[in-house]
């Protein structure tokens, strides 16, 4: 059995009691070397054979899970974040399916909520934004047209930009485009929950300025949008003239 595990946004103890137990069972754990923090693999057994596929293709890493699977053997293979989450789990399990190898998927904590985590924000404030939109810049590999930055920016949700830091004046510009005005609030949040974790507040105007000045160039994540500010209408739900299921409407 395969199972594809999200190993959460960096901390060890963020992957979830399923993802770590999945962990320590495993005979084999292929794992994303490149983002998914190595600390993570203390909880691998004595014994069990770890692969790092930052090096490895496809073909790779379907031949070592092939060979578990012959040899009976469980594999890991831990994805960064949430594995649903630009996780490249489809080609995978693409070509699982016709090999007749079974597998599960283990959801993880993404880095856009423990971005939100690390900034104390809510990223759906009443009267501000009911909508979250995940997304990148283009860049080596393409986007669909139709999901351009400046073509999402006109929707003035908040935005959570993935795998952008090292283009943040064009992400800039593509906001300022698409409607968003140079004071709108924004956030670089690099290597949100690792020991070295960084914080960096700006505004859609500085964003370019605050990612250079600080050497922000990769692993960091960059959210944009009134969320950060501080005008918002309360919520209904705890509201006493609003009526619940569970609750009458105090006059």
């Amino acid at each position: 059995m395969i199972y594809f595990v999200g190993a959460g946004c960096g901390a060890p103890d963020l992957i979830t009691v399923r993802g770590m137990r999945l962990l320590e069972q495993a005979d084999v754990i292929i794992y994303a070397g490149s983002l998914v923090n190595p600390a993570l693999l203390q909880y691998a057994k004595e014994g069990c054979e770890i692969h790092n596929s930052a090096i490895m293709t496809l073909d790779e890493v379907l031949a070592v899970m092939q060979k578990a699977e012959a040899e009976k053997k469980t594999t890991v293979r831990l994805h960064t974040g949430d594995p649903s989450i630009f996780g490249a789990i489809r080609e995978q399990m693409d070509r699982l399916d016709p090999l007749g190898i079974g597998y599960e998927v283990c959801p993880g904590v993404s880095s856009f909520c423990g971005a939100a985590a690390a900034l104390k924000a809510e990223y759906t404030l009443p009267d501000v934004s009911q909508t979250v939109i995940l997304t990148r810049m283009a860049w080596r590999t393409p986007v669909p047209e139709r999901e351009q930055i400046r073509g999402l920016a006109a929707h003035h949700a908040t935005m959570a930009v993935f795998l952008s830091a090292g283009m943040s004046a064009e992400l800039s510009e593509e906001l300022l485009a698409g409607g968003y005005v140079p004071e709108t609030p924004a956030a670089v949040v690099y290597k949100v929950s690792w020991p070295d974790e960084k914080i960096f507040r700006c505004t859609v105007g500085t964003l370019a300025e605050t990612v250079r000045e600080n050497g922000i160039r990769k692993t960091a994540l960059i959210v944009v949008g009134d969320f950060l500010g501080n005008d918002y209408a309360l919520s209904k739900l705890y509201d006493p003239a609003f009526e619940t299921e569970f609750r009458e409407a105090k006059q």
